[in-house]
């Protein structure tokens, strides 16, 4: 093994990034962000801002002779009043396509977030370091998965042996946008989210820009999907549009319309698959918004419970029954038209036998188990011979 001082730093550069749609430069070094700069502009939301710069899906990718990797990172942990501690973010390692470890990565940058009243207190602190050493001699493909729910700032890049970006190896490409159940809230690490698991096991390229509460059929995310090259894409519409109570039935079909028609002018015959919502049953047939459960919070826990009425569907108000079925009729509606569009029912991915037996542990977000089998049934249903991403000789 090298000596620390003979280790070689490579700057990060989006070369050696895949997953990222932009990256920044910052006063430390580079952030991957998930939405261009030009979308971040159109809106000042910081929950979207947030998600946009956890980098779910985004990996660092090179090839080297390496057996040492350093990597400082300035993390931006979050804290929630009341809420037992998060666990610092995951990093995993990949040698060749294959687990080969784990890390994480201390100090960092802190919000405390009060979901009572909304408040953030951001505290600042120093980078830190990830270290794998022991790797095999010889060439090989290097992938580390950034923490998928931990915005992340990349400082240096460190090996014992010189790097270059990993060759493209002609896998299709595929986009997906959603919720913060493609984000991938409650997964265990950023290789096991859903859509990490289903990329794993279809053999393809991931693009999540699943962004936690911030699937609200902007037209900036729309337009990030078009302008984003790809061989196949998924969007997945429904819970943040009922737990957001952002708008009514009148409303909601003109804007999936909307959004299609803008994924559409960048991809007018790349397979497109429309996902309806899991099951959430706080949300079936009870409108939104969802708020915390006071006394789960009192409890140290988080829970959250649907604050509308189930009666105010006759005004409009969404539900995911409603989104569902809305969501249905646009595809039938439009694939007459558009052969490459298709429909998938979330209670497919998680139904009632799933909620049944691994029910959803805060009301809304799926755990690590749960990830895991709607990640494969994703795989075994939209790259089926005969689903919507069927291998058409790949």
């Amino acid at each position: 093994m090298n000596a620390q001082n003979a280790l070689i730093t490579t700057p990060v550069t989006a070369e050696l990034l895949r997953g990222a749609l932009e990256v920044e430069r910052t006063e430390h070094g580079v952030l991957p962000h998930r939405l261009p700069a030009r979308a971040r502009a159109q809106c000042a939301d910081a929950q979207l801002a947030l998600a946009e710069s956890q980098p779910s899906g985004v990996r660092l990718a090179f090839r080297t002779r390496a057996t040492v990797l350093e990597l400082d990172a300035l993390p931006t942990k979050r804290v929630y009043v009341g809420a037992p501690p998060r666990p610092d973010g995951v990093y995993e390692l990949l040698v060749d396509g294959r687990l080969a470890g784990r890390g994480g990565v201390t100090g960092g940058n802190t919000l405390t977030i009060d979901m009572a009243t909304g408040s953030v207190r951001p505290s600042y602190g120093p980078a830190g370091t990830l270290r794998f050493a022991g790797l095999a001699e010889g060439v090989k493909d290097i992938e580390i998965w950034l923490p998928h729910n931990e915005t992340t700032e990349l400082v240096a890049l460190r090996t014992d042996a010189p790097v270059e970006p990993a060759p493209d190896r002609g896998r299709p490409v595929w986009l997906h946008h959603g919720s913060s159940i493609s984000h991938g809230s409650d997964a265990a690490s950023p290789t096991t989210t859903w859509p990490a698991l289903a990329a794993s096991l279809a053999g393809v390229e991931l693009i999540n820009l699943g962004l936690a509460g911030s699937a609200l059929l902007d037209p900036f995310t729309a337009r990030a999907l078009r302008d984003t090259p790809a061989d196949l894409i998924s969007v997945k519409i429904g819970i943040n549009l009922v737990n957001a109570d952002l708008m009514r039935l009148r409303a909601f079909g003109p804007a999936v319309h909307g959004f299609l028609d803008t994924v559409r002018e960048g991809h007018p015959t790349t397979p497109l698959l429309v996902v309806s919502p899991l099951l959430c049953p706080i949300h079936e047939d009870t409108p939104g918004p969802a708020a915390m459960a006071p006394s789960a919070l009192g409890e140290g826990r988080l829970r959250f419970v649907a604050t509308g009425d189930p009666a105010e569907r006759a005004q409009g108000k969404l539900t995911l029954g409603v989104i569902r079925d809305e969501l249905a009729r646009i595809v039938a509606q439009r694939s007459a038209e558009d052969p490459n569009l298709h429909h998938l029912d979330g209670r497919a991915l998680y139904g009632e036998a799933d909620s049944a037996e691994l029910p959803l542990p805060d009301g809304l977000h799926p755990d690590a188990a749960t990830h895991r089998r709607i990640g494969e049934r994703f795989a075994a249903l939209a790259f089926a011979p005969d689903g919507p991403f069927r291998n058409d000789g790949r």
